[in-house]
């Protein structure tokens, strides 16, 4: 039991170093309500145990400066999974967020696909195998997914299910022999915009992850808000046209039938087949992603076909913009996820649909950033979600030796 506790404190010490990069001694103690000298014998121990090391001073407040710490790079590492609809990402990074061996892309489409649990399974034991990194120096996998997922039951009601509604990440933990954490996407883009990009020390802010569809990830009074069964968020599917069109959901108008990339990629497609004179002629449309991305690039090179297909579907986010604003009243709206590599030029059409939607004195006080994590944002986000767990990951792992022994 004492050993446990100790595992514990220390592990609460790494987790804010991960998160903070730089601490004192007087700040790492009041993060893990700890006494100063408690606090200060665990820090020595770890100093010497190598996992944390001194970093410098902190900035003179008018006394002497206080020596600040940060965590060493390989104390422990983290496997982040970044799941679309279409595409998978596997990545191996280390206590600073970095990459450790080239991020793993597989094409894994998700919809009636049974296979999808066996496959990610199978490319996941490959990774970590074949990483160089011996297990016991991993704390866990993180996986952000689509769909509505209950991360206390562990299931996607939308895709990757099991017979019987069997937990997903018990069935992880046990294949790979890892701790296992599962969340939506948008949900771990807005972590890892709060912990490491735009929204960070932020108290209210809205993180929309434009992808294939449109992912909302919500910060409220300093935390993830996931709503009652955890499927807060789904902005997508908010009923705002009156245009027929069918979404996926089964409903008719939501927002993504305006405004996500896919359909961007479809009408650029159908442009260049009526005759639109665009240096986008040239996209190869049976790749999704390259697709994209010759489109974004075209659009910040002054394309006038690609800044329009940006410009109507920034206008529509923007129409969805204006309503979590009379809504939630945040102090930021972060535009995120993969539509983010475009940057500025979706700020215009949506600052513009703001004028025309949104009360001024709602929308006058926040504001609308692009993301800095670009495309890596589900990943860090996914490393995120296994540091939020460390501090319980040495009750975890005693826990499970208990059950197999």
């Amino acid at each position: 039991m004492i050993n446990e506790k100790r595992n514990l404190i220390r592990n609460k010490i790494l987790k804010e170093l991960y998160f903070e990069s730089n601490l004192s001694c007087a700040d790492l103690s009041s993060r893990i309500h700890k006494s100063f000298p408690l606090t200060s014998g665990f820090i020595e121990e770890l100093v010497k145990e190598n996992l944390v090391i001194e970093s410098g001073y902190a900035p003179s407040t008018g006394g002497r400066r206080p020596l600040t710490y940060s965590v060493n790079n390989d104390v422990t590492y983290l496997v982040s999974v970044a799941m679309d609809q279409y595409v998978t990402k596997i990545a191996v990074m280390d206590m600073k967020n970095r990459f450790v061996i080239p991020v793993e892309k597989i094409l894994l489409p998700l919809a009636d696909n049974t296979k999808a649990v066996a496959a990610l399974v199978e490319n996941l034991v490959r990774v970590i195998d074949s990483c160089g990194i011996p297990k016991e120096k991993i704390a866990g996998v993180g996986i952000g997914m689509p769909g509505f997922v209950n991360v206390d039951k562990g299931i996607n009601y939308s895709f990757l299910q099991l017979p019987g509604n069997e937990s997903l990440t018990d069935y992880f933990s046990k294949e790979l022999g890892l701790p296992v954490y599962i969340d939506n996407d948008s949900s771990l883009i807005a972590l890892a915009e709060y912990y490491f990009g735009k929204a960070r020390n932020e108290r209210n802010a809205m993180v929309i992850n434009i992808g294939w569809g449109i992912g909302l990830g919500m910060i409220l009074n300093g935390e993830l808000f996931r709503g009652h069964d955890g499927f807060a968020g789904e902005f997508s599917h908010i009923p705002l046209f009156l245009n027929g069109k069918l979404c996926w959901c089964g409903k008719v108008g939501c927002l993504e039938t305006e405004t996500s990339l896919l359909l961007m990629i479809q009408s650029a497609k159908e442009g260049i087949e009526e005759g639109r004179k665009s240096r986008l002629k040239h996209l190869p449309f049976g790749d999704l992603e390259l697709a994209f991305e010759g489109i974004a690039r075209a659009a910040q090179e002054g394309d006038q076909f690609a800044a329009e297909l940006f410009s109507k579907a920034g206008h529509n986010i923007g129409k969805g913009v204006a309503v979590l604003i009379h809504l939630f009243n945040p102090h930021k709206i972060i535009l995120s996820g993969r539509g983010s590599l475009a940057g500025k030029v979706w700020q215009a059409p949506i600052q513009q649909a703001l004028n025309e939607f949104c009360i001024p004195r709602l929308h006058q006080g926040t504001d609308i950033e692009v993301s800095n994590l670009g495309a890596n944002a589900e990943l860090i986000g996914g490393a995120a979600l296994v540091m939020e767990n460390y501090d319980y990951l040495s009750e975890i792992i005693d826990n499970a030796n208990k059950k197999t022994a």
